[in-house]
Protein backbone atom coordinates (compact mmCIF):
# COMPACT_ATOMS: atom_id res chain seq x y z
CA UNK A 1 0.00 0.00 0.00
CA UNK A 2 1.25 3.46 -0.88
CA UNK A 3 1.65 5.90 1.80
CA UNK A 4 -1.30 8.29 0.32
CA UNK A 5 -3.55 5.02 0.71
CA UNK A 6 -1.90 4.13 4.14
CA UNK A 7 -2.71 7.47 5.29
CA UNK A 8 -6.06 7.54 4.00
CA UNK A 9 -7.02 4.12 5.89
CA UNK A 10 -6.94 6.38 9.59
CA UNK A 11 -8.42 9.16 7.85
CA UNK A 12 -12.19 8.34 9.64
CA UNK A 13 -11.36 5.62 11.38
CA UNK A 14 -9.85 6.99 14.59
CA UNK A 15 -12.24 7.22 18.06
CA UNK A 16 -11.87 7.02 21.62
CA UNK A 17 -14.65 7.63 24.38
CA UNK A 18 -17.81 6.78 24.78
CA UNK A 19 -21.19 8.64 23.93
CA UNK A 20 -24.87 7.93 23.69
CA UNK A 21 -26.88 7.45 20.12
CA UNK A 22 -28.19 10.24 18.62
CA UNK A 23 -32.13 10.09 18.62
CA UNK A 24 -34.94 11.69 17.77
CA UNK A 25 -39.37 11.28 19.23
CA UNK A 26 -41.81 11.16 17.06
CA UNK A 27 -45.09 11.73 17.96
CA UNK A 28 -48.46 10.67 15.74
CA UNK A 29 -52.42 10.91 15.74
CA UNK A 30 -53.60 7.11 16.59
CA UNK A 31 -56.65 6.23 15.07
CA UNK A 32 -58.33 2.67 14.86
CA UNK A 33 -59.72 1.30 11.31
CA UNK A 34 -61.64 -1.78 11.48
CA UNK A 35 -59.02 -2.83 14.77
CA UNK A 36 -56.04 -1.86 12.70
CA UNK A 37 -54.24 1.01 14.21
CA UNK A 38 -53.43 4.13 11.70
CA UNK A 39 -51.20 6.87 12.20
CA UNK A 40 -50.86 10.12 10.83
CA UNK A 41 -50.03 13.63 11.21
CA UNK A 42 -46.43 12.92 11.94
CA UNK A 43 -43.91 14.92 14.33
CA UNK A 44 -40.31 15.50 15.21
CA UNK A 45 -41.13 16.61 19.05
CA UNK A 46 -37.53 16.71 19.75
CA UNK A 47 -35.36 18.00 16.56
CA UNK A 48 -32.36 18.00 18.42
CA UNK A 49 -28.75 17.05 17.59
CA UNK A 50 -28.03 14.25 20.32
CA UNK A 51 -30.02 12.53 22.60
CA UNK A 52 -33.59 12.47 22.97
CA UNK A 53 -35.87 9.67 24.44
CA UNK A 54 -38.00 7.83 27.01
CA UNK A 55 -41.35 9.42 25.98
CA UNK A 56 -44.48 9.27 27.76
CA UNK A 57 -47.59 11.16 28.61
CA UNK A 58 -48.38 13.31 30.62
CA UNK A 59 -51.92 13.57 29.66
CA UNK A 60 -53.71 13.15 26.21
CA UNK A 61 -52.06 16.41 24.68
CA UNK A 62 -48.24 16.76 26.21
CA UNK A 63 -45.58 14.64 26.09
CA UNK A 64 -42.74 14.27 28.78
CA UNK A 65 -39.07 12.84 27.54
CA UNK A 66 -35.07 13.17 28.24
CA UNK A 67 -33.50 15.47 25.93
CA UNK A 68 -29.78 16.61 25.40
CA UNK A 69 -28.87 20.61 26.42
CA UNK A 70 -25.69 22.03 27.08
CA UNK A 71 -23.77 18.52 27.60
CA UNK A 72 -26.30 16.88 29.78
CA UNK A 73 -29.27 15.40 29.61
CA UNK A 74 -32.93 17.03 31.26
CA UNK A 75 -36.85 16.68 31.10
CA UNK A 76 -38.57 18.21 28.35
CA UNK A 77 -42.41 19.06 28.12
CA UNK A 78 -43.78 19.07 24.62
CA UNK A 79 -47.40 20.60 24.71
CA UNK A 80 -49.40 19.79 21.16
CA UNK A 81 -52.55 21.25 23.00
CA UNK A 82 -50.74 24.43 23.40
CA UNK A 83 -49.74 24.90 20.05
CA UNK A 84 -47.09 22.22 19.87
CA UNK A 85 -44.67 24.55 22.24
CA UNK A 86 -42.11 23.00 24.62
CA UNK A 87 -40.97 24.09 27.87
CA UNK A 88 -37.57 22.46 30.61
CA UNK A 89 -38.93 20.82 33.57
CA UNK A 90 -35.18 20.17 34.87
CA UNK A 91 -32.13 21.77 35.16
CA UNK A 92 -30.08 19.62 37.57
CA UNK A 93 -26.80 20.65 37.32
CA UNK A 94 -24.83 18.02 39.47
CA UNK A 95 -26.94 15.05 37.00
CA UNK A 96 -29.09 14.31 34.54
CA UNK A 97 -32.64 13.18 33.75
CA UNK A 98 -33.61 10.17 32.26
CA UNK A 99 -37.52 7.91 31.82
CA UNK A 100 -39.85 10.78 33.29
CA UNK A 101 -43.21 9.51 34.02
CA UNK A 102 -46.21 11.01 35.53
CA UNK A 103 -46.98 10.30 39.24
CA UNK A 104 -50.15 8.76 40.01
CA UNK A 105 -52.81 11.45 41.87
CA UNK A 106 -49.73 13.65 41.92
CA UNK A 107 -49.13 16.92 40.21
CA UNK A 108 -45.57 15.54 40.03
CA UNK A 109 -43.18 13.62 38.14
CA UNK A 110 -40.87 10.42 38.75
CA UNK A 111 -37.21 10.67 36.93
CA UNK A 112 -33.83 8.48 37.06
CA UNK A 113 -31.43 10.90 37.95
CA UNK A 114 -27.58 9.90 37.36
CA UNK A 115 -25.33 12.31 39.17
CA UNK A 116 -22.04 13.18 37.91
CA UNK A 117 -20.27 11.53 41.05
CA UNK A 118 -21.98 8.16 39.43
CA UNK A 119 -25.09 8.11 42.15
CA UNK A 120 -28.16 6.88 40.27
CA UNK A 121 -31.48 7.65 41.85
CA UNK A 122 -35.18 7.56 41.77
CA UNK A 123 -36.42 11.12 42.27
CA UNK A 124 -39.91 13.21 42.21
CA UNK A 125 -40.06 16.31 40.98
CA UNK A 126 -43.08 18.87 41.79
CA UNK A 127 -44.35 20.01 38.08
CA UNK A 128 -45.14 23.46 39.69
CA UNK A 129 -41.95 24.50 41.72
CA UNK A 130 -39.36 21.75 40.31
CA UNK A 131 -38.58 20.80 43.30
CA UNK A 132 -37.08 17.73 43.92
CA UNK A 133 -36.86 14.98 46.52
CA UNK A 134 -35.39 11.23 46.22
CA UNK A 135 -37.68 8.98 46.22
CA UNK A 136 -35.93 5.25 47.29
CA UNK A 137 -31.96 4.63 47.65
CA UNK A 138 -32.08 1.83 45.03
CA UNK A 139 -30.16 1.75 42.22
CA UNK A 140 -33.44 1.59 39.67
CA UNK A 141 -32.46 1.66 35.79
CA UNK A 142 -36.64 1.84 34.43
CA UNK A 143 -39.93 1.85 36.78
CA UNK A 144 -43.58 2.14 35.96
CA UNK A 145 -46.44 3.31 38.65
CA UNK A 146 -48.69 0.69 39.84
CA UNK A 147 -50.54 3.61 42.15
CA UNK A 148 -49.10 6.43 44.14
CA UNK A 149 -47.50 4.39 46.54
CA UNK A 150 -46.61 0.86 44.76
CA UNK A 151 -43.46 1.25 42.38
CA UNK A 152 -42.74 -1.81 39.81
CA UNK A 153 -39.08 -1.24 38.68
CA UNK A 154 -36.04 -3.04 37.63
CA UNK A 155 -33.13 -2.54 39.90
CA UNK A 156 -29.76 -2.84 38.54
CA UNK A 157 -28.03 -6.19 40.11
CA UNK A 158 -24.42 -7.47 38.79
CA UNK A 159 -24.59 -7.50 35.01
CA UNK A 160 -28.76 -7.55 34.94
CA UNK A 161 -31.82 -5.98 35.96
CA UNK A 162 -33.91 -7.78 38.29
CA UNK A 163 -37.77 -6.62 39.09
CA UNK A 164 -38.99 -5.51 42.68
CA UNK A 165 -42.20 -4.53 43.98
CA UNK A 166 -41.46 -1.65 45.72
CA UNK A 167 -44.38 -0.23 48.19
CA UNK A 168 -43.43 2.85 49.50
CA UNK A 169 -46.23 3.40 51.75
CA UNK A 170 -44.83 0.40 54.30
CA UNK A 171 -41.13 0.90 52.83
CA UNK A 172 -41.33 -2.76 51.38
CA UNK A 173 -39.74 -4.13 48.69
CA UNK A 174 -39.68 -7.80 46.94
CA UNK A 175 -37.80 -8.92 43.82
CA UNK A 176 -39.92 -10.60 41.69
CA UNK A 177 -38.39 -11.63 38.71
CA UNK A 178 -34.82 -12.05 38.00
CA UNK A 179 -32.79 -10.44 34.58
CA UNK A 180 -35.60 -9.03 32.91
CA UNK A 181 -35.66 -5.93 30.19
CA UNK A 182 -36.66 -2.00 30.34
CA UNK A 183 -40.17 -2.34 28.91
CA UNK A 184 -42.69 -1.93 32.02
CA UNK A 185 -46.25 -1.25 31.65
CA UNK A 186 -49.80 -1.28 32.90
CA UNK A 187 -51.76 -3.75 31.17
CA UNK A 188 -55.07 -1.85 30.12
CA UNK A 189 -58.28 -3.23 31.80
CA UNK A 190 -56.51 -4.87 34.23
CA UNK A 191 -54.36 -4.85 37.78
CA UNK A 192 -51.45 -6.25 35.94
CA UNK A 193 -47.96 -5.06 34.57
CA UNK A 194 -46.45 -6.24 31.87
CA UNK A 195 -42.39 -6.79 31.35
CA UNK A 196 -39.80 -8.27 29.57
CA UNK A 197 -38.38 -11.75 31.19
CA UNK A 198 -34.77 -12.42 29.58
CA UNK A 199 -34.01 -15.82 31.23
CA UNK A 200 -34.29 -17.71 27.83
CA UNK A 201 -32.64 -17.54 24.29
CA UNK A 202 -35.98 -16.20 23.29
CA UNK A 203 -37.84 -13.35 25.45
CA UNK A 204 -40.87 -13.31 26.52
CA UNK A 205 -43.58 -10.67 27.62
CA UNK A 206 -44.95 -11.59 31.39
CA UNK A 207 -47.63 -10.03 33.29
CA UNK A 208 -47.51 -9.24 36.67
CA UNK A 209 -49.61 -9.40 39.47
CA UNK A 210 -47.60 -6.32 41.85
CA UNK A 211 -49.95 -7.03 45.21
CA UNK A 212 -49.20 -11.03 44.72
CA UNK A 213 -45.85 -10.96 43.20
CA UNK A 214 -47.33 -13.68 40.28
CA UNK A 215 -45.79 -14.03 36.96
CA UNK A 216 -47.29 -15.76 34.10
CA UNK A 217 -46.10 -15.71 30.53
CA UNK A 218 -48.07 -13.64 27.66
CA UNK A 219 -46.25 -14.73 24.34
CA UNK A 220 -42.67 -14.03 22.84
CA UNK A 221 -41.42 -10.52 21.93
CA UNK A 222 -41.12 -10.39 18.35
CA UNK A 223 -37.31 -11.51 17.17
CA UNK A 224 -35.92 -9.93 21.30
CA UNK A 225 -37.46 -6.85 20.48
CA UNK A 226 -38.04 -5.73 24.24
CA UNK A 227 -39.55 -2.24 23.58
CA UNK A 228 -43.48 -2.73 23.66
CA UNK A 229 -46.36 -0.96 24.27
CA UNK A 230 -50.66 -2.00 24.62
CA UNK A 231 -53.11 -0.71 22.08
CA UNK A 232 -55.50 -2.09 24.79
CA UNK A 233 -55.88 -4.81 27.21
CA UNK A 234 -55.41 -7.60 23.56
CA UNK A 235 -53.36 -6.06 21.63
CA UNK A 236 -49.35 -4.99 21.81
CA UNK A 237 -47.44 -2.66 19.61
CA UNK A 238 -43.38 -3.30 19.21
CA UNK A 239 -40.87 -1.73 16.94
CA UNK A 240 -38.49 -3.39 14.70
CA UNK A 241 -36.18 -1.66 12.59
CA UNK A 242 -38.42 0.51 10.26
CA UNK A 243 -41.88 -1.10 11.08
CA UNK A 244 -44.46 -1.03 13.91
CA UNK A 245 -45.83 -4.45 14.34
CA UNK A 246 -48.77 -5.64 16.02
CA UNK A 247 -50.07 -9.00 17.88
CA UNK A 248 -53.57 -9.49 19.57
CA UNK A 249 -52.81 -12.14 22.37
CA UNK A 250 -56.67 -12.78 22.29
CA UNK A 251 -56.51 -14.59 18.68
CA UNK A 252 -55.77 -17.80 18.08
CA UNK A 253 -52.50 -18.76 16.11
CA UNK A 254 -51.72 -15.10 16.83
CA UNK A 255 -48.64 -14.05 15.11
CA UNK A 256 -47.12 -10.40 14.87
CA UNK A 257 -48.31 -8.50 11.80
CA UNK A 258 -46.66 -5.21 10.10
CA UNK A 259 -48.92 -2.20 10.46
CA UNK A 260 -46.48 0.40 9.05
CA UNK A 261 -43.03 0.31 7.21
CA UNK A 262 -41.40 4.15 7.29
CA UNK A 263 -39.69 4.38 3.93
CA UNK A 264 -38.06 7.56 5.14
CA UNK A 265 -34.56 7.63 5.94
CA UNK A 266 -34.32 9.46 9.50
CA UNK A 267 -36.82 6.77 10.77
CA UNK A 268 -34.40 3.88 12.24
CA UNK A 269 -34.40 1.12 14.76
CA UNK A 270 -38.08 2.25 16.31
CA UNK A 271 -37.93 2.11 20.12
CA UNK A 272 -39.28 2.93 23.48
CA UNK A 273 -43.29 3.59 22.68
CA UNK A 274 -45.75 5.51 24.50
CA UNK A 275 -49.75 6.02 23.85
CA UNK A 276 -51.69 8.85 25.54
CA UNK A 277 -54.40 7.77 28.05
CA UNK A 278 -57.16 8.19 26.03
CA UNK A 279 -55.11 6.07 22.89
CA UNK A 280 -55.47 8.84 20.64
CA UNK A 281 -51.53 9.41 20.25
CA UNK A 282 -48.77 7.75 20.17
CA UNK A 283 -44.92 8.26 20.30
CA UNK A 284 -41.91 6.92 19.85
CA UNK A 285 -38.05 6.63 19.30
CA UNK A 286 -35.94 6.27 16.57
CA UNK A 287 -32.21 7.00 15.78
CA UNK A 288 -30.46 8.98 13.36
CA UNK A 289 -30.54 7.79 9.57
CA UNK A 290 -27.41 6.01 9.21
CA UNK A 291 -26.20 8.72 6.40
CA UNK A 292 -26.38 11.56 8.85
CA UNK A 293 -24.11 9.49 11.55
CA UNK A 294 -21.89 8.99 8.76
CA UNK A 295 -21.94 12.55 6.82
CA UNK A 296 -21.60 13.89 10.77
CA UNK A 297 -17.80 12.00 10.97
CA UNK A 298 -17.00 13.31 7.85
CA UNK A 299 -18.14 16.93 8.42
CA UNK A 300 -16.23 16.28 12.40
CA UNK A 301 -12.84 15.65 10.69
CA UNK A 302 -12.92 17.69 8.21
CA UNK A 303 -13.46 20.76 10.91
CA UNK A 304 -11.27 18.94 13.09
CA UNK A 305 -13.71 18.17 16.08
CA UNK A 306 -12.32 15.34 17.77
CA UNK A 307 -15.35 15.19 20.36
CA UNK A 308 -18.05 14.90 17.78
CA UNK A 309 -16.30 12.51 15.03
CA UNK A 310 -15.42 9.88 18.29
CA UNK A 311 -18.84 10.26 19.00
CA UNK A 312 -19.87 8.31 15.57
CA UNK A 313 -17.96 4.74 16.45
CA UNK A 314 -18.14 1.91 18.45
CA UNK A 315 -16.18 0.44 20.85
CA UNK A 316 -14.76 -2.57 18.62
CA UNK A 317 -15.22 -1.30 15.50
CA UNK A 318 -13.71 -2.91 12.67
CA UNK A 319 -11.53 -1.32 9.67
CA UNK A 320 -10.76 -3.85 6.70
CA UNK A 321 -10.13 -3.95 3.34
CA UNK A 322 -12.75 -5.03 0.53
CA UNK A 323 -13.77 -7.73 1.22
CA UNK A 324 -12.65 -8.45 4.46
CA UNK A 325 -8.90 -8.11 5.40
CA UNK A 326 -9.19 -6.88 8.58
CA UNK A 327 -7.01 -4.27 9.25
CA UNK A 328 -7.42 -3.55 12.77
CA UNK A 329 -9.99 -3.52 14.94
CA UNK A 330 -11.34 -1.38 18.09
CA UNK A 331 -11.19 2.17 19.15
CA UNK A 332 -7.43 1.94 20.81
CA UNK A 333 -6.24 1.18 18.09
CA UNK A 334 -7.75 3.47 15.81
CA UNK A 335 -6.88 6.20 18.02
CA UNK A 336 -3.35 5.51 17.80
CA UNK A 337 -3.41 5.47 14.13
CA UNK A 338 -5.46 8.63 13.88
CA UNK A 339 -2.85 10.25 16.09
CA UNK A 340 0.13 9.05 14.02
CA UNK A 341 -1.42 10.19 11.00
CA UNK A 342 -2.02 13.69 12.20
CA UNK A 343 1.65 13.83 13.57
CA UNK A 344 2.46 13.33 9.90
CA UNK A 345 0.62 15.02 7.19
CA UNK A 346 -0.29 19.06 7.52
CA UNK A 347 -3.81 19.13 5.63
CA UNK A 348 -6.33 16.51 5.09
CA UNK A 349 -9.76 16.22 3.91
CA UNK A 350 -12.82 13.82 2.66
CA UNK A 351 -15.26 14.81 -0.25
CA UNK A 352 -18.15 12.40 -0.77
CA UNK A 353 -19.05 13.08 -4.18
CA UNK A 354 -21.76 9.75 -4.26
CA UNK A 355 -23.27 7.68 -1.68
CA UNK A 356 -25.68 4.67 -1.53
CA UNK A 357 -27.92 3.76 1.31
CA UNK A 358 -29.58 0.58 1.90
CA UNK A 359 -30.60 0.24 5.65
CA UNK A 360 -28.03 0.27 8.18
CA UNK A 361 -25.23 0.38 5.26
CA UNK A 362 -23.98 3.29 3.69
CA UNK A 363 -21.33 3.43 0.42
CA UNK A 364 -19.27 6.51 0.03
CA UNK A 365 -17.83 7.21 -2.85
CA UNK A 366 -14.89 9.50 -1.41
CA UNK A 367 -12.48 12.14 -2.92
CA UNK A 368 -9.82 12.73 -0.40
CA UNK A 369 -6.96 15.57 -0.07
CA UNK A 370 -3.81 14.58 1.84
CA UNK A 371 -1.01 17.26 2.28
CA UNK A 372 -2.09 18.65 -1.77
CA UNK A 373 -2.14 14.71 -3.02
CA UNK A 374 -6.13 13.70 -4.50
CA UNK A 375 -6.82 10.00 -3.82
CA UNK A 376 -10.01 7.94 -4.43
CA UNK A 377 -11.80 5.41 -2.62
CA UNK A 378 -14.87 4.10 -1.94
CA UNK A 379 -15.81 3.13 2.26
CA UNK A 380 -18.65 1.02 3.46
CA UNK A 381 -20.04 1.56 6.68
CA UNK A 382 -22.46 -0.23 8.82
CA UNK A 383 -24.58 1.51 11.24
CA UNK A 384 -26.27 -0.60 14.25
CA UNK A 385 -27.63 1.19 17.27
CA UNK A 386 -26.62 4.80 15.87
CA UNK A 387 -22.69 3.78 15.76
CA UNK A 388 -20.36 2.70 12.65
CA UNK A 389 -19.31 -0.66 13.78
CA UNK A 390 -17.01 -1.26 10.49
CA UNK A 391 -15.55 0.60 7.91
CA UNK A 392 -14.64 -1.47 4.55
CA UNK A 393 -12.54 0.80 2.01
CA UNK A 394 -12.03 0.00 -1.56
CA UNK A 395 -9.09 1.56 -3.54
CA UNK A 396 -8.45 1.93 -7.48
CA UNK A 397 -5.93 -1.01 -7.19
CA UNK A 398 -7.47 -3.60 -9.07
CA UNK A 399 -7.01 -4.67 -12.73
CA UNK A 400 -7.26 -1.97 -15.27
CA UNK A 401 -11.04 -3.03 -17.23
CA UNK A 402 -13.90 -1.64 -18.68
CA UNK A 403 -15.68 -3.05 -15.86
CA UNK A 404 -19.15 -0.75 -16.74
CA UNK A 405 -19.60 -2.48 -19.97
CA UNK A 406 -19.83 -5.68 -18.86
CA UNK A 407 -21.84 -5.30 -16.10
CA UNK A 408 -24.27 -3.37 -18.16
CA UNK A 409 -24.51 -5.72 -20.49
CA UNK A 410 -25.09 -8.60 -17.70
CA UNK A 411 -28.23 -5.69 -16.47
CA UNK A 412 -29.27 -6.14 -20.04
CA UNK A 413 -29.33 -9.96 -20.31
CA UNK A 414 -31.20 -10.12 -16.67
CA UNK A 415 -33.96 -7.76 -17.94
CA UNK A 416 -34.46 -9.71 -21.00
CA UNK A 417 -34.07 -13.22 -18.83
CA UNK A 418 -31.66 -14.61 -21.42
CA UNK A 419 -29.85 -17.15 -19.46
CA UNK A 420 -27.17 -17.97 -21.94
CA UNK A 421 -26.51 -13.84 -22.33
CA UNK A 422 -26.72 -13.83 -19.13
CA UNK A 423 -24.13 -16.29 -18.19
CA UNK A 424 -21.96 -15.27 -21.31
CA UNK A 425 -20.67 -12.39 -18.95
CA UNK A 426 -19.57 -14.28 -16.23
CA UNK A 427 -15.93 -16.49 -15.84
CA UNK A 428 -16.28 -19.86 -15.14
CA UNK A 429 -15.20 -20.11 -11.64
CA UNK A 430 -17.65 -17.16 -10.64
CA UNK A 431 -18.24 -16.53 -7.17
CA UNK A 432 -21.23 -14.93 -5.50
CA UNK A 433 -21.12 -13.71 -2.25
CA UNK A 434 -22.90 -12.25 0.65
CA UNK A 435 -21.25 -9.24 2.53
CA UNK A 436 -18.90 -9.40 3.31
CA UNK A 437 -17.68 -12.73 2.35
CA UNK A 438 -19.88 -15.72 3.10
CA UNK A 439 -19.81 -18.16 0.02
CA UNK A 440 -23.63 -18.52 -1.53
CA UNK A 441 -22.17 -20.13 -4.91
CA UNK A 442 -19.56 -21.16 -7.26
CA UNK A 443 -19.04 -21.66 -10.79
CA UNK A 444 -21.03 -20.71 -13.74
CA UNK A 445 -22.67 -24.13 -14.14
CA UNK A 446 -24.93 -23.45 -11.12
CA UNK A 447 -24.97 -19.78 -11.77
CA UNK A 448 -27.10 -20.85 -14.86
CA UNK A 449 -29.30 -23.44 -12.71
CA UNK A 450 -30.16 -21.03 -10.21
CA UNK A 451 -30.89 -17.81 -12.73
CA UNK A 452 -32.64 -20.27 -15.23
CA UNK A 453 -35.25 -21.44 -12.39
CA UNK A 454 -35.49 -17.88 -11.44
CA UNK A 455 -35.72 -16.12 -15.15
CA UNK A 456 -38.80 -19.17 -15.99
CA UNK A 457 -40.83 -18.38 -12.49
CA UNK A 458 -40.33 -14.41 -12.97
CA UNK A 459 -42.54 -12.49 -16.23
CA UNK A 460 -42.08 -9.48 -14.52
CA UNK A 461 -38.60 -9.30 -13.83
CA UNK A 462 -36.82 -5.94 -13.90
CA UNK A 463 -33.68 -3.88 -12.73
CA UNK A 464 -33.03 -0.33 -12.39
CA UNK A 465 -30.20 1.08 -11.47
CA UNK A 466 -30.59 3.48 -8.28
CA UNK A 467 -27.27 4.43 -8.47
CA UNK A 468 -23.42 3.40 -9.79
CA UNK A 469 -20.45 3.97 -8.65
CA UNK A 470 -17.24 2.87 -10.76
CA UNK A 471 -13.92 2.18 -9.06
CA UNK A 472 -10.89 0.58 -11.02
CA UNK A 473 -12.46 -3.21 -12.05
CA UNK A 474 -15.66 -3.02 -9.69
CA UNK A 475 -18.94 -1.57 -10.24
CA UNK A 476 -21.17 -1.06 -7.22
CA UNK A 477 -24.55 -0.85 -8.34
CA UNK A 478 -27.69 0.63 -5.98
CA UNK A 479 -30.65 -1.79 -7.72
CA UNK A 480 -34.28 -2.03 -8.06
CA UNK A 481 -35.61 -5.28 -8.71
CA UNK A 482 -39.36 -6.04 -9.43
CA UNK A 483 -39.74 -9.77 -8.68
CA UNK A 484 -43.55 -11.43 -8.75
CA UNK A 485 -45.27 -7.33 -7.94
CA UNK A 486 -42.75 -6.81 -4.82
CA UNK A 487 -40.03 -4.35 -5.12
CA UNK A 488 -36.48 -5.07 -3.12
CA UNK A 489 -33.52 -3.21 -3.34
CA UNK A 490 -29.61 -4.64 -3.05
CA UNK A 491 -26.47 -3.52 -3.46
CA UNK A 492 -24.22 -5.74 -5.81
CA UNK A 493 -20.56 -5.18 -6.05
CA UNK A 494 -19.23 -6.70 -9.23
CA UNK A 495 -15.77 -7.57 -9.89
CA UNK A 496 -14.38 -7.87 -13.62
CA UNK A 497 -10.76 -9.69 -14.89
CA UNK A 498 -10.41 -9.90 -18.14
CA UNK A 499 -13.85 -8.79 -19.47
CA UNK A 500 -15.32 -11.27 -17.22
CA UNK A 501 -17.22 -10.74 -14.09
CA UNK A 502 -15.33 -12.99 -11.54
CA UNK A 503 -16.93 -12.37 -8.43
CA UNK A 504 -20.31 -10.51 -6.96
CA UNK A 505 -20.61 -9.73 -3.30
CA UNK A 506 -24.26 -8.25 -2.79
CA UNK A 507 -25.71 -6.77 0.57
CA UNK A 508 -29.35 -6.23 1.53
Amino acid sequence: MTRTLFAICFLLVCAHGWSQTETEVYLFDLSMNNGKPILTNPKNISNNAGYDNQPSFWDNGSVLFASTRKDQTDILRFNVDEGSTSSWLTYTTAGSEYSPLRIPGENAFSAIRLDVDGLQRLYQYDFKSRESTPITDLKIGYHVWYNKHILVATVLVENRMDLKVINLEDNTQKTVYQNVGRSLHKIPGSDLVSFIGKRNNAWEILSLDPITGESKKITNTFDNEEDICWLDENTIITGAGKRLLTLNIDSENATWKTIIAFPQEEINNISRIAISPNGKRLAFVAEDSPSKIIQKQVESFNNQNLDAFVSCFSEGVVVQRFPNDRMYQGRNKMRENYERFFENVKSSSVEVVNRIVLGNTVVDEEITQVDGREGRQVAIYTVENGLVTSMTFIFPDGPLTDAESVVQEQLKAYNERDIDAFAGTYAQDVELYQFPKKLNSKGISKLKQQYSSFFNNTPDLNCEIVNRIVIGNKVIDYESVTVNGNLVRAIAIYEVTNGEITKVTFIQ
